[in-house]
């Protein structure tokens, strides 16, 4: 593993509520944050919104390390990575790490998880753990 691990949406909730210094970045795509929603910190902080990849053609966005630094992430800032299903994430914590910031988590499962039995994304990740989120 070339990240500091992976933690479950509530593990990343804790720790970004409980402490300043950590930060919760989501990235997922414009379009996601608007019409799927995206976490809420319950501290009046709000999640980093970085793409890992460019909606809406999906290429790798190549400035990712950058977008990170210029919202003001420092180096030995604790970083959680968040997607829709935990994928993506890791691949940000680990160009993140890569680049000498984090530590650098994955949330597991994401922020809407994988599809149930019924093809809907309702069996795990941030909104069927109950933590907080907003919509549009």
């Amino acid at each position: 593993m070339s990240y500091a691990g992976d933690v479950t949406p509530a593990e990343a909730h804790a720790a970004v509520t409980d402490s300043d210094d950590p930060v919760l970045v989501d990235v997922r795509t414009r379009a996601e944050w608007t019409y799927v929603g995206v976490p809420q910190l319950e501290t009046g902080r709000t999640p980093l919104l970085v793409e890992w990849q460019r909606w809406p053609d999906g290429s790798v966005n190549d400035a990712f390390v950058e977008e990170l630094r210029a919202a003001g992430v420092a180096e030995g800032t604790p970083l959680y990575f968040i997607c829709r299903s935990g994928v993506r994430s890791v691949a940000a914590a680990e160009a993140a790490t890569a680049a000498g910031l984090g530590p650098a988590y994955n949330v597991l499962e994401g922020f809407e998880g994988p599809h149930g039995a019924d093809g809907h994304r309702t069996v795990g990740g941030w909104k069927a753990a109950g933590l907080p989120w907003t919509q549009g």
